[in-house]
Parts: C-alpha cells; structure tokens; sequence
C-alpha cells in the first residue's frame, strides 16, 4: 500500500470558512473554573457571519464554561475520521432564549435544510430551553491531514 504524505495547508478566512462550511462533525474545547480544559463532541455549523455555532443547553458544562470563560476552541473534522482536519479558536459567546431563537434557526438550516414546521421547531427549542454557543474564528491552524512525514513518501 503506498504511503501518503501528510499535509499542513495555510489558509486565510475566506478557505478556512469554505472548508468547515460542509463540515458538521467538531470537538468543542472550553475552560473549566480552574482552567483546565473540557472537551465535547458536538455538531456544529457556520451562521451567516462566519461564526462556528453549535446548539446546547444552558445547563451543559460547555455552556457555563463559555459563559464564564468567553473562549472556546474548536477541532474541525471531515466525515471520515482520517480525512482533513482544522483547529479554530476564538472568542466565544452564549446566546440565551428568546435571543437565541432566530439563531437557532440558521443554525438548523446550515446543517439539515429546511423544517417542514418551522413554527414547530420554534416552540420545541423554547420547550427544551435551548441556547446556541457561537464561537468567531481569530486564530487557526492549517488545514491538516494525517500521514507519513514528506521525507518517508
């Protein structure tokens, strides 16, 4: 089997938002109260101002970590765990009910499409007491693959 070269593209804003646009599978990184680190895997997005969003629950440690600690940082995968993979970080934010509400729509639309409920899908996100963490991307590593070494190619 041949070996493959792994790969480290830099990119700007623009690629780097192109690449997670598709991408929906992250691990969310966030910062407990004595800083160490909490990871979770999640679902996410982009919304319409190029800011990671992923749909949570106040309650959640993700969530009031962000909440105290406004940064987080996330690790893009492809669908197939051996594909291409980024590493984002950056300020971070809760938004809360009934802000959130609007929000919690792009964010469905940018993984899944359209609601056939739109009106639904609203009163389920108010009962369930949803809120969605956005996390606007200010630092990022290159666009990976995993691999052998250029030299052992």
């Amino acid at each position: 089997m041949p070996r493959t070269a792994a790969t480290a593209d830099r990119v700007g804003l623009d690629a780097l938002l192109a690449f997670i646009r598709p991408r929906h599978h992250l691990v969310l990184t966030t910062f407990r109260r004595d800083g160490s680190m909490q990871s979770s895997p999640v679902t996410g997005g982009l919304d319409s101002s190029g800011r990671i969003v992923i749909a949570s629950y106040p309650e959640r440690a993700k969530s009031r970590n962000i909440a105290r600690t406004p940064r987080a940082d996330v690790l893009v995968l492809s669908d197939d765990f051996g594909g291409a993979y980024v590493q984002v970080d950056g300020p971070a934010e809760v938004l809360m009910l009934p802000e959130a509400l609007e929000p919690l729509v792009e964010y469905f639309r940018e993984i899944s499409g359209e609601h056939p409920d739109w009106d639904e899908y609203r009163r389920a996100m108010v009962e369930q007491g949803k809120c969605l963490i956005r996390v606007t991307p200010k630092r990022w590593g290159p666009i990976a693959t995993g691999g052998f070494p250029a030299r052992l190619v």
